[in-house]
């Protein structure tokens, strides 16, 4: 497979997340304190699983990787996820002061799950040739 430049990220991304949830995990097991296993959670499916699948995704689907959309939604995903993951943290630890800003992190991982989607109706099938006289057209008007 051919990765592009933004898939690399998501699947490098991907496996940094994979590690920190298999060492928070052992880490709970070893201690028997599991205070943080909703944060454990989250660490896998926000990071491991979904930034895997958005790799694998983009990997199959480049065209999902380009664009003003496209790089909104990484960025949102990318600073919303570890923002949310502190602050989940820090709830879990009895700061309860953090849940507006797990609000704000969260509000921004659900904006970005939407560009996604908005990105997998919008460019996957669709050719570059439909994309670039789309495009051109939308600057006419």
């Amino acid at each position: 497979m051919n990765h592009n430049p933004r898939s690399r990220t998501w699947f490098r991304l991907a496996v940094i997340y994979f590690a920190l949830g298999v060492m928070l995990g052992v880490t709970m097991g070893a201690t028997g304190d599991h205070s943080l296993f909703a944060v454990h959670a989250h660490i896998n499916l926000l990071g491991w699983v979904s930034m895997a699948l958005f790799g694998l995704i983009s990997t199959m689907h480049p065209s999902i990787t380009q664009g003003h959309i496209a790089t909104a939604q990484f960025w949102t995903y990318n600073v919303g996820v570890p923002v949310m993951l502190g602050a989940l943290t820090l709830r879990m630890k009895g700061f309860p002061s953090v849940e507006p800003l797990i609000a704000v992190a969260s509000i921004l991982i659900g904006f970005s799950v939407l560009l996604f989607v908005w990105q997998v109706f919008s460019r996957i099938g669709v050719t570059f040739e439909h994309l670039n006289r789309a495009q051109s057209e939308s600057h006419l008007s």
